[in-house]
């Protein structure tokens, strides 16, 4: 095979940065560069195989927001590595791209080391995997224990004169010190959060991971639909918001107030007039009730500041109960088929069990999946943990410290402080205080605002720019579990990816493919949403096009007739989802949004995988 043919893609430096944005590296940490003048560090580059994450980061990265990817950059692969030490994998190593984020996880090719690692890992994944209802309660309580820890943290301004306090109860700290201090907890808070995150989440995608390999060596046809359809029906907290929203239009109802809630105008006008009412302030106390931890839940993913939570806006909540309350009169269902999706579960299992001809691998065939359905609640449940209820809290909390940079003159708004890294942030503070402890005029203001407007200029810039599905050297097949299970990466997808890519956007493509993510096959129009905002504008019946989806789209599912992703693999949120409402999906289907216009009808076969444009 020629370098050509099996790279397939551009090579990571030959990228070309985008006319007006150069030296837009400095906008992050140095060591996420492509480097052109270290030989040894560039060849290592060129020989890996890195793919655009928009899984998670469908924007450019912001360079605050960027603590997250740093975050799990490192939990991750310290798991895999240094811990639990998973046998064919290392990390997964990171780049940035004309501000988007690329990814490659790093293998194990060493036979040997492979073979020497898989000792301590049946040792200590056996441990977790033997103890996982007692580890995870415990998990539980240090999470809540860290997310009360945040809330307690205090950003206090800075005052003309120290309190009188410090002097007469010889306290011995300023209220400088105590800013640095809180600012450095906050970040503490953020990465110890994530450490948490992965404790369990490489073991649980290993564990269905090793269920499919063993289910693919006695069933070689079998496709990763029929598999992930055996380990559904499973209850997970992340339902739980939404069931909670359903509880309130239901409330609604009972109390005769729904017409209020079904009126014109915003959750403001809502709540005054539900205020005039008793009724009103019986369902204004049972939405008080929930609010706090289940309205936590991020617009959109949680990896970006501007994903505000339900809490931030109750015009979002307001939406979606509005869809349930017109359901509801409609006297259409609006609860997932919980117990249809278990009797389908159990009918796969049961016919695909009654072909298992060996006593030995029935039972290898019991233990494994046993094990997957015990381990993934867990996938679904860390999301409302840290994504949603721990970022949205803690985004909030920095805004509280972008409030004193912005008195001082360091910042011109709240939000712009998100233009910023941590770093800068900590030295931006060291001379907010310095410059307060001494009694003369900061420099930041001189320096950060300009930087900021530079940095907003740049970012519009890398918006407008549409990131290559991958670049470096092919692999001749990829089998790294979770870039295939998550991620939707297989050598199929990416040759399905270039394809759409010589297109180009807007061309007239007929049929799509992707991975099949809910089973069914039905027709109807598409509506394209990039964003929880543009959910209003989907129609009942409608063919939801997206990006990705967050359990913040949830209402979404009972009205749509079928959903179509750009990105993620069988295991994805989106497909996971789908498939307990009973509702088609075909994900990683690459550039379904760039191709399909609103208003096309298509015809979505979930069981297959493809999605056909209908003349």
């Amino acid at each position: 095979m020629s370098a050509k043919s099996k790279a397939e893609f551009q090579l990571p430096h030959a990228v070309e940065a985008i006319p007006g944005t150069e030296g837009w590296e400095r906008i992050y940490p140095y060591h996420y560069r492509f480097v052109t003048d270290d030989p040894e560090r560039r060849a290592y580059e060129e020989k890996m195989f890195w793919f655009y994450d928009g899984l998670h980061y469908p924007e450019p990265m912001y360079p605050f927001d960027i603590i997250w990817d740093e975050a799990w950059f490192l939990a991750l692969s310290q798991y895999n590595t240094r811990i639990f030490a998973i046998p064919p994998v290392y990390g997964v190593d990171h780049r940035i791209v004309n501000g988007y984020l690329y990814i490659s996880p790093v293998p194990v090719t060493d036979p040997k080391e492979i073979e020497a690692r898989v000792a301590h890992f049946m040792e200590r994944a056996g441990y977790y995997y033997q103890n996982w209802d007692r580890l995870v309660a415990k998990w539980e309580t240090k999470l809540k224990a860290t997310i009360g820890e945040l809330r307690a943290l205090k950003i206090e301004p800075l005052p003309a004169l120290e309190d009188s306090r410090v002097v007469f109860e010889g306290v011995g700290e300023s209220k400088g010190y105590h800013l640095l201090r809180a600012y450095d907890q906050l970040i503490d808070l953020g990465i110890r959060c994530w450490q948490y995150h992965f404790e369990f989440l490489n073991l649980g995608y290993a564990a269905y991971v090793t269920f499919l390999d063993f289910c693919r060596k006695l069933f070689p046809d079998v496709p990763s639909l029929r598999l992930a359809q055996m380990v559904a029906g499973i209850e997970t907290i992340m339902y739980r918001p939404d069931d909670e929203l359903k509880k309130l239009a239901r409330k609604a109802l009972e109390l005769g107030v729904d017409g209020v809630l079904s009126s014109s105008g915003g959750f403001a006008q809502v709540e005054t007039a539900l205020k005039g009412t008793e009724a009103g302030r019986k369902w204004l106390a049972a939405l008080a009730e929930v609010r706090d931890p289940w309205f936590y839940i991020s617009a959109g993913t949680g990896w970006y500041h501007h994903d505000r939570c339900w809490n931030d806006d109750l015009d979002l909540p307001l939406a979606s109960i509005r869809t349930y309350l017109d359901k509801l009169r409609q006297g259409v269902a609006i609860e997932r088929p919980v117990e249809q999706i278990r009797a389908e579960r159990d009918r796969i299992t049961a016919e695909y069990r009654a072909l298992i001809k060996s006593e030995q691998d029935r039972a290898t065939f019991d233990q494994l999946l046993g094990t997957s359905r015990t381990v993934f609640p867990y996938v679904e449940n860390h999301l409302f943990y840290v994504e949603h209820w721990f970022h949205s809290e803690f985004w909030n909390k920095l805004r509280e410290v972008a409030a004193i940079m912005k008195e001082h003159g360091f910042i011109h708004d709240v939000e712009d402080i998100w233009y910023l890294k941590r770093a800068e942030i900590k030295d931006a503070l060291w001379d907010l205080v310095t410059a307060w402890a001494t009694g003369v005029k900061p420099r930041g203001p001189k320096v950060w605002p300009q930087e900021i407007q530079w940095r907003k200029g740049v970012m519009e810039k890398f918006r407008a720019w549409r990131p290559p599905p991958a670049v470096g050297t092919k692999p001749e097949i990829i089998q790294e579990p979770f870039t295939v299970v998550l991620w939707g990466i297989t050598n199929e997808s990416l040759n399905a990816w270039a394809k759409l890519r010589e297109a180009g956007d807007g061309a007239s493509i007929p049929r799509l493919t992707g991975f099949a993510g809910s089973p069914g096959v039905v027709e109807g129009k598409a509506r394209v949403c990039r964003s929880v905002e543009e959910i209003g504008e989907l129609q009942e019946g409608e063919i939801l096009v997206a990006p990705t989806t967050s359990p913040s789209w949830a209402p979404a599912f009972v009205k749509i007739k079928a959903c179509v992703t750009d990105v993620g693999g069988v295991m994805c949120h989106a497909a996971i989802v789908c498939r307990e409402y009973g509702v088609p999906a075909v994900v990683g289907t690459g550039s379904a949004t760039s191709v399909i216009k609103s208003g096309t009808t298509i015809r979505v076969d979930g069981s297959e995988g493809t999605i056909t444009v209908v003349p």
